[in-house]
């Protein structure tokens, strides 16, 4: 099992950017498969990244492609999310999930990770 931190949410104005961090506290950090999702009040929990083992691949939600962008240390075993031009639309609790298989077709299907953090919230005003 892998214990999540999220780190970086907060209150910013539409235009900005804002990072996210997730720390993992495992020896393996490397042989996991790391995601971001999100959740805004009322709705259902939503893929927005994720990335492979080594960071060599990436994915996206078609709804940030272009303005986030994920990226992991695994010396440091973290994982990022660094948010550029925000929109309200992007406010959003945050979540950092984990899990031990491959990037592979199912990476946007939140029940397929096997380890959550906490959430951070980021909250974008107009």
């Amino acid at each position: 099992q892998v214990q999540l931190v999220e780190s970086g949410g907060g209150l910013v104005q539409a235009g900005d950017s804002l990072r996210l961090s997730c720390a993992a506290s495992v020896r393996t950090f490397e042989i996991y498969t790391m995601a971001w999702f999100r959740q805004a009040p009322g709705k259902e929990r939503e893929f927005v990244a994720a990335i492979s083992r080594n960071g060599g691949r990436t994915e996206y939600a078609d709804s940030v492609n272009g303005r986030f962008t994920i990226s992991r240390d695994n010396a440091e075993n973290t994982v990022y999310l660094h948010m550029a031009s925000l929109k309200p639309e992007d406010s959003a609790v945050y979540y950092c999930a984990a899990k031990r298989q491959a990037l592979s077709s199912t990476y946007t299907i939140a029940h397929r990770y096997d380890d959550w953090g906490q959430g951070t919230q980021v909250t974008v005003s107009s």
